[in-house]
């Protein structure tokens, strides 16, 4: 799919209908493949487009390494990271004792790191990138957790993206947190009953959460935008946002 879509020359669609007429001509609306390739190829022409327009250009992702974010700047989850560790199923006292020693060793670091983000410098920098090695290249003699501390330190660029970039968070709780809303509402009445009301609904939610971000009442913002007579002015949130992101 990748292929056929970079062989066309046409690569600008004035909106979402044109696309999707795009799409249809070439066949990979028809497509009955998992995961959706409309879905998937969409979501890249939507990265394609921030890139093009140079918005975002030194925005860092953070992930659990799904392989839909690993788009751009990418960096990883220590969270998710220490999860696999934590996970592994131990059936002698010696594994028990190796889980809990990385477990212990892991957690440590992470401090180092959250320190370090609050006053980086360079002489710590590459003290944590030495002490990184030692831990994920450690031999404990239980075969599965060496073979997964092995996979974690392959991924050392994006598990140390945050010693270039102090300023990002070293995990998604975040962006977990934003979504909770959406999937406890999902799990109460089973999801909306088409695309517009999913639409709506996640439009709804974006607004909301980033109202209270903000330091913004939902209500107020409703109000000002639905112009309820005595309400609060709410400024535009995109130059809020802006504010907000300028240096102090």
């Amino acid at each position: 799919m990748v292929s056929l879509l970079a062989s066309q020359q046409q690569i600008r669609f004035a909106d979402l209908a044109a696309w999707q007429a795009h799409l249809d001509h070439l066949g990979i609306s028809a497509l009955q493949v998992n995961p959706d390739p409309v879905c998937i190829a969409t979501e890249g022409a939507l990265w394609g487009c921030i890139q093009a327009h140079g918005l975002l250009p030194d925005t860092v992702i953070v992930s659990d390494d799904a392989g839909q974010f690993v788009v751009g700047q990418h960096a990883l989850c220590w969270v998710h990271a220490e999860r696999l560790v934590h996970k592994l199923d131990t059936f002698t006292e010696l594994q028990r004792s190796a889980q809990a020693f990385v477990r212990a060793l892991i957690w440590w670091f992470y401090a180092d790191l959250k320190a370090y983000c609050l006053r980086p410098t360079a002489r710590r920098r590459s003290e944590l990138r030495a002490r990184f090695d030692r831990i994920f290249r450690r031999r404990t003699g239980f075969v599965t957790l060496d073979r997964l501390l092995a996979r974690l330190h392959s991924n050392k660029s994006e598990l140390l993206m945050v010693l270039n970039r102090p300023e990002i968070p070293l995990h998604t709780n975040g962006s977990e947190r934003d979504i909770r809303s959406h999937v406890t509402k999902r799990k109460i009445s089973g999801g909306t009953r088409c695309g517009r009301g999913r639409d709506c609904r996640d439009g709804f939610l974006g607004l909301l959460r980033t109202a209270t971000k903000l330091g913004i009442a939902f209500w107020d913002y409703l109000g000002d935008r639905l112009r309820i007579p005595g309400n609060a002015i709410v400024p535009y949130l995109p130059d809020l946002i802006r504010c907000r992101g300028q240096p102090g």
